[in-house]
């Protein structure tokens, strides 16, 4: 049976262009804001990335440390994301939702715990960033068998025989880092290199959708197009604070934002 992910990246394929995976922290800058954005942008988007607001992230850069901040300062708890995806999931727009976070929240929350919930919310996918392959085999098992997805992430550093097990033992979507860095950074590497990088993996298994993530831009969509998908998340949390900043509403101006985004992968 082909899932919700797979689904959304075929429709992405047939209209030739790469899918738009958006990044938001939820319950930023509140439950009701963090939930009127997602169903706001979900017309212009094919897969949801929905951050677990983390005090001590490793990968995440100034931008989206900003947007958990403000909803940890709010009182986001576990519970309240798991109810802002069921609410998100009555939108007749929704679309795939992944979530995306840290093993230790995972952990004290409680892993059966957890993956029950997540299936019961009718979550998609899982990323957890500090879970590297092969320590995240077991944890990707008990995923597959809720059928969730986990996402294993890769990066430039990645040998060539790691690449290869990784990608045998992924499910339907694999995450590409385009360079070493946190979230949120200039665009170091050219747009040449990360593609050369890309299809190294995508030689491995063609089949498997991977997408690029890290330095997604308006500006950089254009030149990554080729790719199965694009994460765009950093640029959507700056969006969200410039229009705080500025006494403006963010559900309106992350949806012009999203407009230019889907635009540029056309």
């Amino acid at each position: 049976m082909r899932t919700q992910i797979s689904l959304a990246f075929e429709k992405a394929k047939k209209e030739n262009r790469p899918a738009l995976l958006t990044y938001t922290v939820a319950g930023d800058n509140t439950k009701k804001k963090s939930l009127e954005i997602l169903n706001y942008i979900s017309k212009n988007i094919d897969i949801c990335e929905l951050g677990f607001p983390h005090n001590t992230p490793i990968g995440d850069g100034g931008e989206i440390q900003t947007s958990s901040y403000r909803a940890i300062k709010n009182g986001i708890k576990m519970n309240d994301i798991f109810q802002i995806v069921k609410k998100y999931k009555r939108n007749k727009f929704s679309k795939p939702v992944i979530l995306m976070g840290y093993y230790n929240m995972i952990y004290q929350f409680g892993e059966k715990k957890f993956l029950n919930k997540c299936k019961k919310t009718g979550i998609d996918g899982l990323i957890v960033v500090d879970l590297p392959w092969p320590e995240n085999k077991v944890f990707a098992n008990k995923c597959k068998k809720k059928s969730i997805s986990f996402i294993q992430l890769l990066s430039p550093t990645t040998s060539k025989i790691r690449l290869k097990k990784i990608v045998k033992d992924s499910h339907e979507m694999i995450y590409y880092i385009s360079m070493l860095s946190t979230t949120g950074g200039k665009l170091k590497v050219s747009p040449k290199k990360i593609l050369k990088n890309y299809y190294k993996i995508k030689k491995i298994n063609p089949k498997k959708n991977c997408v690029i993530g890290f330095g997604i831009t308006e500006k950089t969509i254009p030149k990554l197009k080729s790719a199965d998908g694009l994460v765009v998340g950093s640029a959507i949390c700056k969006e969200i604070t410039r229009s705080l900043n500025n006494r403006q509403n963010p559900v309106t101006n992350v949806g012009k934002l999203v407009i230019k985004l889907k635009k540029n992968t056309l």
